[in-house]
């Protein structure tokens, strides 16, 4: 299975992210964030849908995992019609999904990959069984072009304690490389202090990606947006450290701008769509 060819053999007209994620009915987080982060950078979006989770902003009531061979189906149906420039997972939830997917994409390479190996909702609900962990690590982190773990899942991915500084923080986005992926983006939003900081480990060494901390319950969505994101700009042919620098900047103002959303009662969704809503309205 390789990603298609426009008619004629042509160069594709528009840019396509696919991300292979759930879905998050409350539209905050999941396929929704992505979707919504795509288009924010005007790039067409597909999707393969892994799970259905009956959410909101306050917890997820219920999780119903897709088969693994309907998740490849999708991936397939995708694949082979559209020239798909960039792949970004999200929620895997369980290890028969993880390995299917992983198995779908070894037969698409060259395709950049971003994998957020996500596990824990920011309402604290567990979206990836511990039992999947491994299958993860073995599986789907080699293949990845980027890794993007927070601190709590890089921890879990080493089976460790928590980064309690900058100087661990580099540490463990060494040892999550040497995992086989390509690069590793640990995101320092779990830490505490004035600014945010990321750390990118790459094969020109380590790049430090720093932010004020913005004050905010409503970082519902943060890590699916900053992925797709990252996708988004790969698939529009920018270099990685270009991606994650855009995307930072981006994932900064929809966190800014998503303190006055006012969606849902507990903790609210960053806003995809702040551009939009600047623009005047129309006459």
């Amino acid at each position: 299975m390789t990603a298609a060819s426009p008619p004629g053999g042509g160069p594709a007209r528009t840019a396509i992210a696919l991300t292979i994620a759930g879905s998050d009915s409350s539209g905050g987080a999941g396929i929704q964030a992505d979707l919504k982060t795509f288009s924010a950078f005007g790039v067409y979006g597909a999707s393969a849908i892994t799970a259905l989770t009956a959410q909101n902003t306050r917890g997820v009531a219920s999780v119903e995992p897709v088969s693994a061979s309907f998740v490849a189906a999708q991936i397939e149906a995708v694949l082979s019609d559209l020239e798909v420039g960039a792949i970004k997972t999200g929620m895997l939830a369980e290890a028969a999904i993880v390995s299917g997917v992983a198995q779908s994409l070894r037969r698409a390479p060259g395709v950049p990959l971003v994998v957020d190996p996500v596990m824990v909702a920011t309402s604290g609900d567990v979206l990836l069984a511990d039992s999947a962990i491994d299958t993860l690590k073995r599986e789907l982190v080699p293949l990845a072009t980027l890794l993007t773990p927070n601190l709590p899942e890089a921890a879990r991915l080493l089976a460790t304690g928590q980064a309690a500084s900058e100087a661990e923080a580099v540490a463990q986005a060494r040892s999550l490389r040497a995992l086989g992926c390509a690069a590793v983006l640990l995101k320092g939003g779990h830490d505490r202090g004035n600014t945010a900081v990321d750390i990118l480990c790459d094969d020109s060494g380590i790049e430090r990606f720093a932010r004020p901390r913005i004050d905010t319950p409503h970082t519902h969505g943060t890590g699916c947006t900053l992925s797709a994101a990252i996708a988004a700009l790969l698939a529009r042919g920018a270099s990685l450290r270009e991606a994650v620098g855009r995307a930072k900047a981006f994932v900064w103002e929809a966190l800014r701008e998503g303190q006055g959303l006012g969606v849902g009662r507990g903790r609210g969704p960053v806003d995809h769509l702040y551009a939009i809503r600047r623009l005047p309205p129309p006459a």
